[in-house]
């Protein structure tokens, strides 16, 4: 047995090399309040319930008031009526994948059932109508503001569609979609609609009291049937937590899951999930009441100062320009000419102690860089921005980041259907990572190598590079 000192160390050492989780120097994948005090809390909150198992309700029944007070925290801040009911999920993918089972469900009259997205829409329906076996029909958005077109939206729901879906805000651009006319299109047509607000559910609502011109996007329009909210987002709760909200509870059911054809214990599901540890539930518990109202609408007013001082900022950097007006806490920024890389851009910001995400093209989106903004960041502004405007110098010195001619024909000529263990090795050795050697210090050539591969040869790709790195040592 090893002491428990020495396996702590050695968590620390392995924690080391990751990215920063807190000061607002990682813009993506994580949400800090800045505060003090928050982390302790969720962390001891954690530790008193993560043995207890959510797979059964009333043999833990904490759990269960834990999580009604959490779905009705949500409900409340997105217009939720006494008969809105919902679900605690591991996340927002989760918590969208239940949306389109539950549609899925309700519908068993439909032989192959679709639903309707804009081409915003986030990832995790894409893997749900993978998973679920329903048609993705993809709608063009606004070419000039990524917002979802409600006239085309409303021109591809037909006999098949069990559900629409609609962003506040998308993730890419930081928009939100035109959720009123998209909803009345599809509640005219027996459709329901969800509105994934995984990013701006909990913080939408206090920008809304704050000044901020923020349209209505949850339960107070008119067909609206779901709505989905992530806490570990600008709820500022541990990871993994999310609501899913229905308007009633006929519209939940479809997810539910039991099963007693078998000789164990009658399985009962409300989400994917059947154990669920009762930590992440307690903490995003002990989280909310401990901040309150107050506190999130100050968070909010921290957040949102820093997003209007980053994007005035950004505004008079030579070279960048805002791709969208963001709607919410992200912001996306494509270069104003050929002068510099953007993925050279994102190492040299690396390089000064910052992650940005970058996005490859797509339709009518240029490459860019994504910012998730958070009330961690507020103070910073002015670091930030000198170290941007530093970097797009640095990327204009380096010069523009190009494929190698015969790299860039290997790569046209992979086929994602019948890619082999032997090409994908020799596609790594090309870019220099074969032999184990793994990522290289810049991405940017990586980036530009990806970037030229198609969506489907990249996702290949992209799983191959996975399976890689999940092997044991």
């Amino acid at each position: 047995m090893r002491p428990a000192r020495e396996v702590l160390a050695q968590l620390r050492e392995l924690r080391a090399g990751d990215l920063p989780t807190h000061g607002g120097r990682t813009l993506a994948y994580v949400y800090d309040s800045g505060l003090s005090g928050v982390d302790e809390l969720a962390a001891q909150a954690h530790a008193l319930a993560s043995s207890a198992n959510g797979l059964d309700p009333t043999a833990f029944p904490s759990l269960r008031r834990l999580e009604n007070d959490l779905v009705a925290a949500t409900a409340r801040l997105v217009g939720g009526t006494p008969s809105t009911v919902g679900a605690v999920t591991s996340g927002g993918t989760e918590s969208c994948l239940l949306a389109v089972l539950a549609a899925r469900e309700g519908r068993p009259d439909v032989a192959e059932p679709s639903i309707v997205l804009p081409s915003t829409a986030h990832a995790a329906f894409h893997k749900a109508a993978h998973l679920f076996r329903v048609r993705p029909v993809v709608v063009p958005v606004d070419p000039v503001t990524f917002r979802a077109d409600p006239d085309a939206m409303a021109a591809a729901i037909d006999d098949t569609t069990v559900l629409v879906v609609a962003g506040a805000p998308s993730y890419a651009h930081g928009v939100i979609d035109p959720v009123a006319p998209i909803a009345a299109a599809a509640a005219a047509r027996g459709v329901r609609t969800h509105v994934d607000a995984c990013i701006g559910g909990w913080v939408l609502p206090y920008f809304r009291r704050l000044g901020r011109p923020v349209p209505e996007f949850g339960f107070g329009v008119e067909g609206v049937t779901s709505v989905s909210v992530d806490l570990h987002k600008y709820a500022y709760c541990p990871k993994g937590v999310s609501v899913l909200l229905h308007a009633d509870a006929e519209l939940r059911r479809g997810h539910y899951f039991a099963s007693a054809d078998w000789p164990g214990y009658t399985m009962l599901n409300s989400t994917i999930q059947s154990t669920r540890s009762g930590g992440p539930l307690a903490a995003a518990w002990a989280v909310v009441q401990h901040l309150g109202d107050d506190g999130y609408l100050e968070l909010a007013r921290q957040t949102l100062a820093a997003v209007t001082a980053i994007a005035d900022g950004i505004r008079s950097i030579d070279g960048l320009r805002l791709l969208a007006e963001p709607d919410s806490t992200l912001i996306a920024l494509a270069a104003g000419d050929d002068s510099f890389d953007l993925f050279t851009v994102a190492d040299e910001m690396r390089a000064r102690g910052w992650y940005v995400q970058p996005q490859f093209a797509h339709g009518s989106s240029p490459v860019n860089l994504h910012l998730t903004v958070t009330a961690a960041n507020r103070g910073g502004e002015a670091g930030f921005l000198a170290d941007l405007a530093a970097s797009v110098a640095g990327a204009r010195e380096a010069g523009p980041v190009t494929v190698d001619e015969n790299v860039a024909a290997f790569v046209a000529a992979l086929d994602p259907d019948t890619l082999t263990g032997e090409q994908f090795e020799g596609l790594l050795t090309a870019a220099g990572m074969g032999g184990g050697a793994g990522l290289p210090g810049r991405m940017a050539g990586i980036n530009a190598l990806l970037g030229a591969a198609t969506p489907a040869l990249r996702e290949r790709l992209l799983r191959e590079f996975l399976g890689m790195l999940y092997r044991p040592d």
